[in-house]
């Protein structure tokens, strides 16, 4: 049985590590900083994280590049696979992150603006390296909508129908982001994230509302996902990546336990 992945998540905003409650209050006032990104890398590393993913939280909203410099110097010292994401227009943007050191470039709003760019980048880089990342929030009882710019523009997409479509592009893994439970600490979506769970053949990781050891072990059991990811739980000490990782083997759920993870 394939291992399940523990993910730690770094939103940078302005080169600093930042969380807040509601997801895309980046510009007033609803972000509070949480220290530098290479420092929680290692930390995370240390503990041993199983991946790390990289959001330049507003580089899509303000046309920023994303930070190649953060991510050479996270590549440096760190040994696990880096993903990053926000800003990435083009297959010469993916590049460029890859070159820095990076193993994955997540793509979100671009993917949606031009589908091509999963494919062209799947064709170049190989489908390993493509990440499709969906903001999604439930606007009917039984539909979630794809979310675009930081959760601020809605874009009529189905979240099943735009995973599939995205996977068949070329997409290697679907990160799936619950606008909705984001940073609430209420616990993950468990019916959207099983659905598309079903719907696509690549790893989804499960992204917004972890608050408890539970919300984690429920989403990979019940949800069916490959991986979580969380932020707040990891920043502000309530849990390390080895607690997380120790309640879900003791819970039945596969993960890697070397002897170097710490608790």
């Amino acid at each position: 049985m394939l291992t399940k992945r523990v993910i730690p998540c770094l939103d940078v905003h302005d080169g600093k590590v930042t969380r807040g409650v509601q997801f895309g209050r980046a510009e007033d006032g609803g972000l509070r900083n949480v220290g530098d990104p290479v420092d929680l890398a290692i930390r995370y590393n240390d503990q041993g994280a199983d991946e790390m993913v990289f959001f330049d939280i507003t580089a899509s909203a303000h046309g920023r590049s994303t930070m190649i410099d953060v991510i050479q110097r996270t590549a440096a010292h760190c040994f696990m696979p880096l993903t990053v994401g926000g800003g990435i227009r083009t297959t010469e943007d993916m590049h460029a992150l890859l070159h820095a050191g990076a193993d994955k470039v997540s793509i979100n709003s671009s993917a949606i603006a031009t589908p091509e760019l999963i494919s062209a980048g799947a064709e170049k880089f190989g489908s390993q390296c493509i990440v499709v990342s969906i903001d999604a929030k439930k606007t009917a009882p039984d539909r979630w909508e794809v979310f675009v710019q930081g959760g601020r523009k809605p874009t009529g997409l189905d979240a099943i129908a735009w995973a599939v479509e995205a996977v068949q592009r070329g997409a290697g893994e679907i990160v799936l982001n619950s606008i909705d439970a984001d940073g609430t600490k209420a616990g993950y979506d468990l019916t959207i994230t099983r659905r598309i769970s079903e719907a696509v053949g690549v790893p989804v990781v499960a992204s917004g509302g972890a608050g408890t050891l539970a919300h984690m072990a429920e989403v990979l059991d019940a949800g069916k996902a490959d991986a979580v990811l969380a932020a707040s739980i990891f920043h502000f000490g309530t849990y390390t990546v080895g607690d997380v990782k120790h309640y879900l083997a003791e819970h039945g759920v596969p993960v890697r336990l070397p002897e170097t993870v710490s608790a």
